[in-house]
């Protein structure tokens, strides 16, 4: 009774949203349903009644350790980011705004099922009801959760379809002034990027007979929660969730795995349209017809510099294709691409469900699954590499990789390909199936799908460094357990240098005596001797880095405008040898001026650093930092580490690339599992868990996963419900 009664001065106390009763007294059935234990590297382990119950202390565990990322997921879903941050981020707003209305929301979310209404109201409760007992954390923008929100980030991934608008272009368009594009954006300069690797090995590869799976998603350290959800109603699953989302992205239930990754599927389109003023309306050519653009007025509010609410307003246009993003060589350009709320929401939570590839299928049939690859294992032994399930069928005829002309009604949408329609592997004779954000045609070895046999835009990245070392590794009839899994996802082989740095080494060779052959003599024998492996102490891995990103500064704008493979295009002919050996000329500089010399062990360079909780983090070379010895998957690391040098610091410190890393052995009496977070579950850096993973995560010592509750004995520091 005494507890009550301060909880329920607390809620009286908070701010107005918690004194309405019929929210209180939900609350209270919710948080009395629920029971969350902290283990002792603080993941939260819920259990509630129903898989509503379940939701309300899996969120409400989220904003205990987070609550800063799961608004911010939320602030950028909804177009309101420049409401926290100002006027900058406009146009990311007006973006997210083109497709994200909150009255086109709640109108889905009316129409959507009972059963995941009741999800999105137990989502909204727990963070309102984490507020209302939290009065000292002061959101940024949301002061209250609406459960219609939840169907503003449906999907998980780090980021979304609508992301891959370009920003500035989509700025230039709006202000008629030329577009600033970045060096990221011309591809003069890398960027860590965006995927993951995932790999299910069936249990005739396995030692111990039981199917395998590898989750290793690639994102900016920090972007997932971990969490293990239970309820009475068949939720058991275990893995990472991205802040503020209500199901388990990446992870395991007790008898099957699923792991995104993302995929190089060509089904987002642009379309240049003919645009024409005719009676005062803007209208576009579409075959013989002049249909009018829709048009909208968009109203995007900001903080200003002096701290109060302005806003500006956009007349915007769509067509049927979809909205005008920029204008290219005379034309508008409209983007079309999967805006399914609701369809997708659902696919999220119900696969996390799943018993086996039959049920996973199912689910899958939504097809609201644009932009993921999905690797597959199950306690029955199965195994699959799964496209991404929404996937228009259009004329091949088209290079769908750049604008088509929309005014010709061959280039629409002619509906959408059926999942049998699509290149997925289920249950290979290969015994593996794989991907590592590459193509699909070599996802399970001599099983893969025929490339010859599907639509050029099911695929439109090719192969990447990556794919070559993953084959490699699991090719053969060799036997793994979680041990020799992790030896494989960790595998230190640099392809992409494999491929590249022989081109220099050769240069050098050609090159006459003199001041540059003797300069670089030392350097390139290095290189010469080197197996293309990183690692802490490896000094060729430095110069190689080093001297990829000088060649990157010099031609990556050219394979970029030519679409072909950075690594490609830099071990071609197209390349000068002049250039490779300037490049390192460059490398060898650099390193001698930023560490004293050009010899330097790559783990000097390389770190992990966690200093505060923001999302935006700082670095400092004069305060402690891990070494990390694996490397960029743009040159082929398995196990992606995306560092370069920030504000202020010569050292080279990772903010992007493996996370949340699991192993899972799918036995009969329930899955094995093995697991490590970058730093530590806890955003708070006084938390034992905000840094206690760093040396896991250095030495790859995965920790174990408590599934069960026998697992969990003898392992749980606090035991409690929600908001006590």
């Amino acid at each position: 009774m005494i507890l009550r009664a301060l909880l329920l001065t607390t809620l009286l106390a908070a701010p107005a949203l918690a004194s309405n009763t019929p929210d209180m007294n939900r609350w209270a059935q919710r948080k009395a349903a629920v029971t969350i234990m902290r283990d002792d590297f603080g993941i939260p382990h819920i259990k509630g009644k129903t898989d509503a119950d379940a939701v309300f202390g899996m969120i409400h565990a989220q904003a205990e350790d987070d609550f800063g990322r799961v608004e911010t997921n939320f602030i950028n879903a909804m177009g309101r980011l420049a409401e926290a941050e100002g006027e900058a981020a406009i146009w990311r707003d007006l973006r997210m705004k083109l497709f994200i209305d909150p009255e086109e929301l709640k109108a889905e979310y009316a129409r959507a099922p009972a059963w995941l209404k009741t999800l999105c109201v137990a989502w909204a409760d727990a963070l309102n009801h984490y507020l209302a007992t939290h009065p000292n954390v002061r959101p940024r923008v949301i002061t209250r959760f609406e459960p219609w929100m939840a169907l503003s980030f449906s999907e998980g991934s780090i980021g979304g379809d609508i992301e891959s608008i370009n920003l500035a272009r989509l700025e230039a368009f709006y202000t008629g002034q030329p577009a600033k594009l970045s060096a990221v954006d011309l591809g003069s300069e890398l960027e860590e990027p965006a995927g993951s690797n995932g790999f299910a090995l069936a249990p005739a590869r396995s030692a111990s007979g039981d199917a395998l799976l590898l989750i290793n998603p690639h994102t900016s350290f920090y972007f997932r929660s971990e969490a293990k959800v239970e309820s009475g109603q068949g939720l058991d699953a275990y893995g990472a969730s991205t802040w503020g989302q209500f199901f388990v992205y990446q992870g395991f239930n007790r008898h099957v795995g699923w792991m995104h990754t993302s995929s190089g599927i060509d089904n987002i389109d642009e379309f240049a349209l003919t645009v024409e003023k005719k009676n005062g309306r803007l209208h576009y050519l579409h075959g013989s017809t002049w249909k009018p653009l829709k048009e909208k007025t968009i109203r995007v509010p900001f903080k200003a510099a002096n701290g109060t609410m302005q806003a500006r307003s956009f007349t915007t246009w769509r067509s049927h294709h979809g909205p005008v993003i920029r204008a290219e060589n005379g034309k508008w350009i409209a983007v079309a691409l999967m805006h399914r709320p609701v369809a997708a929401l659902e696919q999220s939570f119900l696969r996390t469900k799943a018993s086996d590839l039959a049920s996973y299928l199912k689910v899958a049939e939504r097809r609201a699954n644009s932009s993921n690859a999905t690797l597959f294992a199950s306690s029955k032994g199965e195994i699959a590499y799964l496209h991404p399930q929404f996937v228009p069928i259009r004329s091949d005829k088209f290079d769908w990789r750049k604008p088509v002309d929309g005014s010709d009604p061959a280039t629409d949408w002619q509906g959408e390909h059926s999942l049998d329609q699509l290149p997925s592997v289920m249950n290979p004779g290969s015994g593996f199936a794989f991907n590592v954000n590459n193509w699909p045609w070599t996802a399970a070895g001599p099983d893969s799908p025929k490339q010859a046999a599907f639509p050029k835009y099911m695929d439109a990245a090719g192969e990447n460094p990556r794919g070559p070392n993953a084959l490699r590794l699991l090719s053969g009839d060799s036997k793994f357990d979680l041990n020799g899994l992790l030896t494989a996802a960790y595998d230190p082989y640099l392809q992409g240098f494999a491929d590249t740095v022989p081109g220099l080494v050769k240069a050098w060779d050609a090159l006459p005596a003199g001041a540059q052959k003797d300069r670089l003599a030392a350097p390139v024998a290095t290189l010469k001797a080197w197996d293309y492996r990183s690692g802490e102490g490896s000094v060729a891995t430095s110069l190689a880095v080093f001297w990829g990103d000088e060649m990157v500064k010099r031609h990556g704008a050219a394979a970029r405008a030519e679409m072909t493979a950075l690594t490609t295009w830099l071990a071609s002919a197209k390349v000068p040898d002049v250039d490779r050996l300037a490049a390192l000329d460059a490398a060898v500089t650099k390193l001698a001026g930023d560490f004293g010399g050009w010899d330097v062990p790559w783990g000097h360079i390389n770190r992990f650093q966690r200093l505060t909780g923001n999302v935006n983090q700082v670095y400092d070379d004069k305060l402690p930092s891990t070494p990390i010895g694996f490397a960029s998957g743009n040159w082929g690391s398995l196990a992606s580490f995306g560092s370069r040098q920030r504000e202020g610091t010569k050292r080279w410190y990772g903010d992007y690339g493996n996370s949340f890393v699991a192993v899972v052995r799918f036995g009969k009496d329930g899955p094995e599992a093995r697991a490590v977070h970058a730093g530590g579950l806890n955003s708070n850096p006084a938390s034992p868990h905000f840094r206690d993973q760093a040396e896991r995560y250095r030495t790859h010592d995965f920790r174990p996963v408590y599934f069960t509750d026998a697992q969990l004995q003898g392992h749980v520091e606090k035991t409690y419900r929600p908001g006590e």
